[in-house]
């Protein structure tokens, strides 16, 4: 872990300060011999990327402002990156036990820890309750259940929230759209907007509201229109019970990346403006305020470096075969018109190549045909044993591994500036082994287990 604070007055990087790093970094991973026969792939976190991230989401908003801003655990399931996010002040957004366990051993305290999850059985209740862990109920049935947990926990501390589906529409990416009308997510305000504040008038530790509208392909006015809908239905609360009972509006997150260029837009800035045009009394100190972004936070820190196997020529079309496929980008190779990315050719010594410019393919590994990272790209020529770096991966790339073929996950490296200015590597999480896997694939043989007496 590189020990160094968020440096605050400091601009985003800018797509020449991007580039520059992507090829220190590719002739980084040649020169620590992170690539070879065994571990033909690695991937690699930014740090000072990161960083700034992390800064240009806290200075968005003002220091007089009390708000919450959490990492959604789902973008990056590394324990010493998420541990950064801890040490920066930040907090954490979980949606199933293993991320709730693996925000606790990241560091993050339990009341920076915001639970999230359509399916939270009694027993993970409970024991958000008894950690003070907050969280946000899901539906009306989780709130009778809810209401039965909180009698038998005793003295908790969690903030407790419930999720709203404002039902404004879908995004341009229907599977990442969460406000529409028929949305799997949270309580849909249009349908039970009284059962909902009857539901708060009711009970008093009710004190947040939660929504978040959908991630990439979300315009920003689209988003800011769920949370204008969510803070109109807390004035109304206020109303119906005389006080002031909602203390937070948990804002989701959402903000889309651009994978087409290394240019950071929009910007937190500009999600923020978006809000503060559309719910002006959001930032008039009536609330407190969370946020759970994720890709907005870790894409652009983040590399895939993989080695070219083979090239060959099929159909007068030139193929490369490398180790980057669907098992670290599941999401581009089944969708790849809505999750495109990038591929840039080094040589192997990791130099960047520039010029002859070929129409070509980018193949995976993986045993089907749709294993293709890029289809008829026009990319610099490439060779046998050159490199292919796949940026805007720091987000979600790292951790959902599809195990496809018995394909290993491949170790994850982090680079970033020390204290004395020097850029320094570190192991962030090692690649899986073969053995790892035989030994995840299941139980050596059968064992018949013990008979049940019957019924």
């Amino acid at each position: 872990m590189i020990d160094a604070p968020l440096r605050t007055g400091q601009p985003l990087p800018g797509p020449d300060t991007l580039l520059r790093r992507r090829g220190e970094i590719v002739a980084g991973v040649v020169r620590q011999g992170f690539i070879g026969d065994l571990y033909p792939m690695c991937g690699v976190i930014d740090l000072d990327t990161l960083d700034e991230l992390m800064r240009s989401l806290t200075e968005a908003y003002p220091p007089s402002m009390p708000a919450l801003h959490t990492i959604a655990a789902k973008a990056i399931t590394l324990r010493p990156v998420l541990a950064r996010f801890a040490q920066a002040g930040f907090g954490c957004e979980v949606a199933s036990p293993g991320e709730l366990e693996l925000a606790l051993a990241a560091g993050f305290p339990a009341e920076r820890i915001v639970f999230d999850s359509p399916a939270k059985t009694t027993t993970e209740i409970e024991r958000a309750l008894a950690l003070g862990v907050s969280f946000n109920i899901d539906n009306f049935e989780e709130l009778a259940r809810v209401d039965q947990a909180i009698a038998r926990v005793e003295g908790h501390r969690s903030v407790i929230g419930m999720r709203l589906n404002p039902q404004t529409g879908a995004g341009t990416i229907g599977a990442m759209s969460t406000a529409t009308t028929t949305s799997k997510f949270g309580i849909g305000l249009a349908d039970h907007r009284d059962e909902i504040v009857d539901a708060f008038a009711d009970r008093p530790w009710l004190t947040q509201l939660h929504v978040h509208s959908g991630s990439q392909g979300m315009s920003l006015a689209h988003a800011a229109e769920g949370v204008r809908l969510v803070a109109e239905l807390a004035a109304e609360i206020t109303a119906r019970v005389g006080v002031r009972q909602i203390q937070r509006i948990d804002i989701g997150g959402g903000l889309p990346v651009n994978f087409e260029s290394d240019d950071i837009t929009p910007s937190f800035a500009d999600h923020r403006a978006a809000l503060e045009a559309a719910v002006p009394q959001l930032f008039d100190g009536t609330y407190a305020l969370v946020t759970e972004f994720g890709r907005a936070l870790t894409a652009k820190a983040g590399t895939i470096v993989a080695r070219v196997e083979y090239t060959k020529v099929t159909g007068g079309r030139p193929i490369a075969i490398t180790h980057a496929g669907v098992q670290v980008a599941t999401r581009t190779i089944f969708a790849p018109e809505a999750w495109p990315l990038r591929v840039e050719i080094y040589d192997r010594q990791g130099r960047r190549r520039d010029g002859g410019m070929r129409v070509q393919d980018v193949a995976g590994p993986a045993c089907f045909t749709g294993d293709m990272l890029a289809v008829g790209r026009e990319l610099p020529f490439i060779r046998g044993g050159d490199l292919v770096a796949v940026p805007d991966t720091g987000g979600y790339y790292f951790s959902t591994h599809f195990s496809y073929n018995a394909l290993p996950r491949p170790a994850v490296y982090t680079v970033g500036t020390d204290a004395e200015g020097d850029r320094r590597w570190s192991l962030a999480r090692r690649a899986q082994t073969i053995e790892q896997i035989v030994t995840e694939a299941g139980e050596p043989s059968l064992v018949p287990l013990p008979l049940l007496p019957s019924a």
